[in-house]
C-alpha cells in the first residue's frame, strides 16, 4: 500500500467508538507523558526558596488552589476546548497555526508559492468564505497582505515559540529524570545521595538518546500501560492521603485561598508562581501532537482520566504536608515524601518509566519540528531517517539527538537540583503558551472570521494568566530561566539566517533566470549534440530556466535527449494528496523534448526514495503526454506563455487505469487483448527493459506514441541529476549584518549541512554538481 494513501485515508475515515477509544488509550503514552510526571517536582520547586510552609496551611492552601485553577483554565479551557479546535487538516503545533494564517492571508514564507497551490484540496477549509468575513478581518488580511513587516514579524513569532519547544525539548527530560531519580534520597544517607542521584540521571538520558535510531515503534506499545499505570498510582496515592490525612482539603480548591495566599506572602507569593507553572508543562504536547490523533481522543483521554489524577495527585500531595509541620520540612516537601514507605521503591521505578516515556515524547517531537522548519525552508537540511514504515510521523535525526543529549547532561551537571531546572523550563513553557495565545487571536480573526472583541476577550483573558506567569518566570532569569532563552536564542539565529540566505539565493536566481523565447530559439537540438537519456535539471524556480542551465548548455558539448526541469517544493498544507502530487508542463513545441515538473509535499509528507520517486515522476510525464492536447503550431506570441500550462498529475497508485511502467531484465509477454504496450527498439546491451503500459481508451495518434517511445528510450539509457552547487557573497557595499549573515553564517551553515542532493535521495552515480557564484 501507498504510504501516502494511507496517510490521507486516515485523516478522512469515519471513525468508530472503538477507534477513537484506542486512540485516547495510546495518547496517554506520547501525548501525557510529560504533563503527567508534573507532580514529581511542582511542589518541591514550588516550596524551593520564596515561601515557606507554615502551621496555618495557608500557604499549601493557596498553592493547592493555583495549581487547581491553572490546570483548570489552561489545558482545559484553551487547549481542550478551544486551541484542540484550530488544527491545520488534523495537524497541530505553532506551525501549523502559521501556515493556517499563511494560506488564509496569503502571507507565506516560502518564496515560490503558486496560484495553482490554492487549488490543493487541503489548501483552505471547507467553511471558508469570504463573504463571512467580519470588516475588520478583510482590513487585517488586507494590511498584512501588503506589509512585509508584519509579515516578518509574524513569521519571527512563529520561530520564537518553535525555539522554545525546541529548548523544552532539552530541559524536560533533565528534570523530569532527574526529579524521578531523586527518589533516593530516602534510600540513603544525604552524603552518598548527592554522589548518586547526577551519575545515574546521566546514565539513563544517555541510555534514552543512545536508543533513539531504533526507533519508538518497537517498545511504544509500552508507553500508554505505563503512564496509565502511573496515573492510577499517584492517583490512589492521592485519594489514600486526602481520606487519612485532611480530609477537608478540597475546601483549598476555592478561588478564595488563592486571595489569602497573595495577601500573606505578597512578593514570595508571586515569585513562587514560577514553580507553580510546572504544573501545565506538557500542556502543549496536547495540540502539537495532534496529527498523530484526533480531537475527540485527546478530549476524552485528557476529561477522564489525567485531568481528575492529576488533581488528586495534588490534592494528596497537599492533604500530607498540611498534617506535617516538623521542623525544616520545607527540603522534605516534595513527591516521595507523601508516598508511603512500604510503596516508595515500586512507586520509584513507575516513576523513572513515566519520565523516560515523558521525555521520549518531547524528544518525537522535536524531531518532528525540526523537519517541518526544514521542509519550509527554516532550518538546514538534515538527515531524516524514518524508524518506521508503518506508522507516519516516526523520524530521527541523528544530528539533532546527538546536540539534544550534550545540552541535555550539560543542563543536568550543572544545574544539579530541580530549582533552577524549574526555572527554566517554566520560562520556555509560557513563553511557547504566550505565542500561541497571539497566533490564536489572528486565527480566531482570520480562519474562524469571528469579530474582533471574541478574539480581543481570548487574548485578555488567557493572556493575563500567562503574563502573570511569565512575569515570575521572568525574575527567575539569573537563577536558570536564561537557558531556554540562550538555547532558544541559538536555534533562531540558524533558523533565521538559513531562510533569509535561502530567500536571497531564490531572489537572485529569479531575477537572472532565462527567458524561454531564448532557449526556444536555439532550435530542437538546443544547439548542441542531443544524446540517449533524462537530464533531471533541479532546481527551486517554478517558471522560466535557471541561469545555472545556461552554464551547461555553454560549457558541455553534449545533452541528454530529454531534458526535465524538476522542482520539488514545499507548501504550507501538512499533506499533499497524492492525486495532486505533480504538477507537469511542456515547454515549447512537442520535438524539443522539454518538460517542466513541479513535485509538491506538505510540510509533514514523507519523501519517497529515490527509484519509487523516479517512476513516479517517469509515469506523471507518461501521463501528461498521453492526457495532453493534441500537437499545433506555436505561434512566438505563445512562446513565453507555454509555461504556465501546467496539468495536476497524481502518483502511479492514484490513476490505475492510467499509464503504468514496468522494468524487466527479459522480455515477457503481456496479454494484448486488455493493454497494449509501447517498447522501445532493443538495444545492443541492455540492462533493463523499461515499458509504459498504456489503456486501450482513449486511443493514442502517432504523435504522442512517439513521445512515449522517445521517453521509455531515455528512461532505459539512464536519468542524471544536474544539481547547482552555488556559493553566495554579499555584494561590495552592504551592511556588516548582510555581510555576516551571508559570508559566514548562511555558507557556514551550507557547508555543514546535507547537500539538496541528500534531499532528494539521489545516488551519487547519478550526479552531477556544477558550481557558481552568487553575488547578492
Amino acid at each position: 500500500m501507498d504510504p501516502e494513501t494511507g496517510i490521507y485515508k486516515n485523516h478522512v475515515k469515519k471513525e468508530s467508538w472503538r477507534t477513537i477509544l484506542t486512540l485516547a488509550y495510546q495518547s496517554l503514552g506520547v501525548v501525557y507523558g510529560d504533563l503527567s510526571t508534573s507532580p514529581l517536582y511542582v511542589y518541591k520547586s514550588t516550596f524551593a526558596e520564596d515561601i515557606e510552609h507554615s502551621e496555618t496551611n495557608e500557604e499549601i492552601f493557596g498553592v493547592l488552589s493555583f495549581v487547581f485553577w491553572t490546570l483548570t483554565l489552561v489545558p482545559l479551557l484553551k487547549y481542550v476546548f478551544i486551541v484542540l479546535k484550530a488544527d491545520d487538516n488534523g495537524e497541530g503545533g505553532t506551525f501549523a497555526l502559521y501556515s493556517l494564517l499563511c494560506r488564509h492571508a496569503r502571507v507565506s514564507s516560502l518564496p515560490n508559492c503558486q496560484l495553482a497551490d490554492e487549488e490543493l484540496s487541503d489548501y483552505k477549509k471547507e467553511n471558508t468564505s469570504s463573504s463571512l468575513q467580519s470588516s475588520f478581518g478583510t482590513r487585517l488580511k488586507s494590511t498584512l497582505e501588503r506589509h512585509r513587516v508584519l509579515q516578518r514579524f509574524l513569521l519571527v513569532l512563529a520561530l520564537i515559540g518553535t525555539c522554545m519547544v525546541i529548548g523544552d525539548g532539552v530541559l524536560t527530560p533533565s528534570i523530569s529524570v532527574f526529579s524521578a531519580v531523586s527518589g533516593l534520597e530516602f534510600s540513603m544517607s544525604e552524603k552518598h545521595h548527592k554522589y548518586v542521584e547526577v551519575p545515574i540521571a546521566c546514565i539513563i538520558l544517555i541510555g534514552l538518546f543512545a536508543l533513539q535510531h531504533y526507533g519508538t515503534h518497537r517498545v511504544g506499545f509500552l508507553f500508554a500501560p505505563i503512564v496509565l499505570t502511573w496515573l492510577l498510582c499517584i492517583s490512589a496515592i492521592g485519594l489514600y492521603n486526602i481520606l487519612h490525612f485532611n480530609p477537608s482539603v478540597y475546601k483549598a480548591l476555592s478561588p478564595y485561598y488563592m486571595y489569602k495566599f497573595l495577601k500573606k506572602t505578597q512578593k514570595g507569593g508571586w515569585m513562587s508562581l514560577g514553580g507553580i507553572l510546572l504544573c501545565i508543562t506538557g500542556s502543549e504536547a496536547m495540540f502539537a501532537d495532534l496529527g498523530h490523533f484526533s480531537q475527540l481522543s485527546i478530549k476524552i483521554a485528557f476529561t477522564s482520566l489525567v485531568y481528575p489524577a492529576l488533581v488528586l495527585a495534588y490534592m494528596g500531595q497537599a492533604a500530607y504536608i498540611s498534617s506535617h509541620h516538623t521542623v525544616g520540612s520545607n527540603p522534605k516537601i516534595g513527591f516521595y515524601v507523601s508516598v508511603p514507605e512500604k510503596l516508595r521503591w515500586p512507586v520509584l521505578v513507575i516513576a523513572v518509566l513515566a519520565a523516560v516515556v515523558g521525555s521520549q515524547a518531547i524528544i518525537t517531537g522535536t524531531f518532528s519540528i525540526i523537519k517541518q522548519c526544514s521542509s519550509l525552508d527554516c532550518f538546514p537540511r538534515v538527515k531524516i531517517v524514518h524508524t518506521s514504515s508503518k506508522i507516519h510521523g516516526q523520524i530521527y535525526i541523528p544530528e539533532i539527538n546527538w546536540i539534544l543529549m550534550v545540552l541535555c547532561l550539560a543542563v543536568t551537571i550543572g544545574f544539579r537540583d530541580t530549582k533552577r531546572m524549574g526555572n527554566a523550563s517554566g520560562f520556555a513553557v509560557i513563553s511557547v503558551m504566550l505565542v500561541t495565545t497571539c497566533l490564536m487571536s489572528l486565527v480566531i480573526v482570520l480562519c474562524w472570521q469571528q469579530s474582533v472583541f471574541v478574539a480581543i476577550c481570548f487574548v485578555i483573558f488567557f493572556g493575563t494568566i500567562e503574563a502573570l506567569y511569565f512575569s515570575a518566570s521572568l525574575v527567575k532569569f539569573p537563577e536558570g530561566a536564561w537557558v531556554p532563552v540562550a538555547l532558544a536564542l541559538s536555534f533562531f539565529i540558524v533558523m533565521y539566517v538559513w531562510h533569509y540566505g535561502s530567500i536571497k539565493k531564490y531572489e537572485f536566481e529569479l531575477q537572472n533566470k532565462v527567458s524561454i523565447n531564448w532557449l526556444l530559439s536555439l532550435g530542437p537540438s538546443l544547439g548542441i549534440v542531443r544524446v540517449r537519456g533524462i537530464g533531471l535539471i533541479h532546481t527551486d524556480l517554478v517558471s522560466g530556466i535557471p541561469a545555472i542551465f545556461t552554464h551547461f548548455v555553454t560549457n558541455l558539448p553534449a545533452f541528454h535527449q530529454v531534458l526535465v526541469f524538476l522542482c520539488i517544493k514545499s507548501v504550507p498544507v501538512p499533506h499533499v494528496r497524492p492525486e495532486e502530487r505533480f504538477l507537469v508542463g511542456q515547454i515549447g513545441p512537442k520535438e524539443y523534448r522539454l518538460y517542466r515538473c513541479i513535485v509538491r509535499y506538505g510540510y509533514r509528507d514523507v519523501h519517497k526514495d529515490d527509484m519509487e520517486f523516479e517512476n513516479d515522476l517517469m509515469c506523471s510525464i507518461a501521463e501528461f503526454i498521453r492526457s495532453g492536447s493534441p500537437e499545433s503550431n506555436v505561434t512566438s506570441e505563445d512562446l513565453g506563455k507555454e509555461d504556465d500550462k501546467m496539468t495536476v498529475v497524481g502518483t502511479r497508485s492514484t490513476h490505475a487505469d492510467g499509464i503504468q511502467m514496468s522494468e524487466h531484465s527479459t522480455d515477457s509477454e503481456m496479454n494484448e487483448s486488455v493493454q497494449r504496450e509501447i517498447r522501445s527498439p532493443p538495444p545492443t546491451q541492455r540492462r533493463k527493459k523499461v515499458r509504459f503500459i498504456v489503456p486501450e481508451s482513449p486511443k493514442i495518434n502517432k504523435g504522442t506514441r512517439e513521445e512515449l517511445q522517445d521517453l521509455m528510450e531515455a528512461r532505459e539509457a539512464g536519468i542524471a541529476y544536474i544539481l547547482g552547487n552555488t556559493y553566495m557573497n554579499a555584494k561590495k557595499g552592504s551592511s556588516w549584518m548582510r555581510r555576516f549573515a551571508i559570508d559566514y553564517g548562511y555558507e557556514f551553515l551550507r557547508r555543514n549541512s546535507r547537500t539538496s542532493s541528500y534531499a532528494l535521495s539521489v545516488p551519487h552515480a547519478s550526479t552531477l554538481e556544477v558550481g557558481m557564484i552568487y553575488h547578492i
